[in-house]
């Protein structure tokens, strides 16, 4: 298979959604950094389901391309849930679309055939770069929208009394 751009920037928009995804999911609060790193996730999930559907074979739809269509729903109904601030169904729609694209990328990771045991097989210094750069990028923009501590801590030293 032939990594032309649509291909590339699918898969790296995927392995963001798949490095992204817990990074809310397993945090405890809900804050600024919950919705930025949210909405990131949201644009990249968009952009997989969407873009799948240029990438066929043999002019061929398949399950993943209705597991796409089903995510765009997901995804929108677990977006408007947060607005409207349903947070039991904001919560099952965004792990239910996490656990779709985690299935998917199961399958396009093992089926043979498939871009990327290709590319493990032919170039995996690429793949292991590729990972690296996600996993550091995603970690950057986790240290870049963090919460910082309200005030610096300072130390004081005691003051020295004239003798």
């Amino acid at each position: 298979m032939d990594w032309s751009p649509l291909i590339t920037a699918h898969v790296i928009a995927a392995l963001y959604v798949l490095v992204l995804g817990p990074i809310n999911i397993f945090r405890r609060r809900r804050d600024r950094t919950h919705r930025i790193i949210g909405y990131t996730w949201v644009a990249a999930m968009y952009f997989v389901c969407i873009s799948s559907f240029w990438i066929v074979s043999d002019g061929q739809f398949s399950w993943l391309h209705g597991l796409s269509a089903f995510t765009i729903v997901t995804v929108t109904l677990g977006l408007v849930s947060a607005i409207r601030r349903n947070i039991v169904a904001h919560r099952a729609n965004m792990i239910g679309s996490y656990i779709g694209i985690a299935v998917a990328f199961v399958f396009a990771a093992t089926v043979p055939g498939r871009a990327i045991p290709l590319l493990l097989a032919d170039d995996p210094a690429t793949a292991v770069v590729v990972a690296a750069l996600i996993l550091l990028t995603a970690g950057a923009l986790y240290l870049a929208v963090r919460p910082r501590s309200k005030a610096p801590k300072v130390l004081v030293r005691p003051r020295k009394t004239p003798a």
